[in-house]
């Protein structure tokens, strides 16, 4: 498996506090069947600078200890970049990373009780520049989770949706594991990733959310490409043909 949004580099933002720590995640996700972790330390004016040299700095090293320590798993650079204006150029600047450094896939983080007036012209002008965003935790972002047109639209678009695999199994809440299943059921969900910032709390692990997402679609093999054929597709940079999204079946009034 392969986990696309994981805060294991050490000490550079609110995942990982020391390489102690992310040796401890990489056995988790190892013990879990994950082969491959994209870093994705959060790019948040104000709060959070990881240029792309640096992450990718922090990723050899890290490689170079997790080969060192006999852990067979292999990590890759991106981040999380938090909405924000010029997001082309700061890509072009090297001030946001894409995911392995193809310069073709790019997580985007919102804010959790807003949308940010020019988000949806951001996302289109990083289209334009053959960027394709990702979408992170959308089933935890509030204004989403009122209007799920929204992302019907981000979706057509061209960007791709990632749901959290603990807000698949609970683990973040009913109002996220709700609309994680409901985006599952209607196609609207394209990866599963851990967004894991430590060992236990909030761990990389996969494998128990594939499960339920199978169940949710009635599909092993359509729950199991969202974190294999998928992200296998964003580490290569390559495009990816996904399924229509389903309809939202219309609430039925009754009269008496």
């Amino acid at each position: 498996m392969i986990d696309l949004h994981c805060h294991i580099l050490p000490g550079i933002d609110d995942g990982s506090p020391d390489i102690e720590t992310s040796i401890k995640m990489a056995n988790v996700a190892v013990a879990d069947g994950i082969k491959t972790i994209a870093a994705t330390p959060h790019f948040f004016d104000g709060y959070y600078s990881n240029p792309a040299d640096e992450i990718s700095g922090h990723v050899k090293s890290l490689n170079n200890y997790l080969a060192e320590k006999g852990i067979e798993i292999n990590i890759i650079p991106g981040s999380e970049a938090h909405i924000c204006t010029n997001m082309p150029e700061r890509v072009l600047k090297g001030e946001i990373s894409t995911i392995n450094n193809k310069g073709k896939y790019i997580l985007i983080e919102f804010p959790v009780q807003t949308i940010p007036p020019g988000a949806k012209e951001e996302l289109f002008k990083l289209k334009l520049k053959g960027l394709i965003p990702i979408i992170a935790h959308p089933e935890r972002i509030a204004p989403f989770r009122k209007n799920i047109d929204i992302l019907y639209d981000f979706v057509q678009m061209g960007c791709l949706l990632q749901v959290t695999a603990m807000s698949i199994t609970g683990g973040m809440g009913k109002s996220a594991m709700n609309m994680s299943h409901k985006l599952i059921d209607l196609r609207l969900a394209h990866i599963i990733a851990s967004d894991a910032h430590s060992p236990v709390n909030r761990p990389p692990v996969l494998s128990e959310a594939v499960d339920a997402a199978a169940i949710i679609t009635g599909s092993t093999k359509e729950a199991e490409s969202m974190v294999t054929t998928t992200p296998a597709a964003v580490i290569n940079g390559e495009e990816i043909n996904l399924p229509e999204p389903r309809e939202q079946k219309k609430k039925k009034w009754w009269f008496f």
